[in-house]
């Protein structure tokens, strides 16, 4: 992040980007998203990579299940928590490129995937300015000391 050359805004439209894309489309399918639109949009190809990460084998253990829940209740079709788990187990165990994947994701019904499109756009809403902000500020700050530093040694 710190090291990317684009200008800064670029840099973190990238990681914004990326962290939209990982909040919003299901695993497994986010690089097919996020590349072709980093180079359409001539952000942070780093970025918009690094950045869907959010969603990791590790973290979709929590993420996938409270955004399911959560979006659920918000279109008006509440899911137990216990249903959502299984539903995210199932569909954790097949690859969404088999028959069997798109098999298991026909039976799981609109209601667990309505909640799902609909907690992650809200998880997008919510993590991409807070992204878009951070990075901007943390390589804004970055290239601000590296500009100091080289002025200091210039004068010495």
């Amino acid at each position: 992040m710190l090291r990317d050359r684009l200008p800064v805004n670029r840099v973190a439209a990238g990681w914004a980007l990326g962290m939209f894309i990982g909040c919003s489309i299901p695993f497994g399918l986010q690089l097919i998203v996020s590349l072709p639109l980093s180079f359409f949009l001539k952000v942070s190809k780093i970025g918009a990579t690094l950045g869907t990460f959010i969603t990791n084998p590790l973290s979709i253990i929590v993420i996938y299940p409270c955004q399911t829940w959560v979006g659920a209740h918000l279109i008006g079709s509440p899911l137990g928590w216990q249903e959502i788990c299984d539903y995210c187990r199932r569909l954790s165990s097949v690859s969404l490129f088999s028959p069997e994947g798109w098999q298991t994701l026909s039976e799981i019904g609109t209601a667990v995937l309505g909640g799902f499109f609909t907690g992650g756009l809200l998880l997008a809403i919510i993590c991409t300015p807070v992204t878009y902000l951070g990075v901007r500020r943390l390589v804004s700050a970055h290239r601000l000391r590296l500009e100091r530093r080289r002025t200091a040694h210039k004068t010495r």
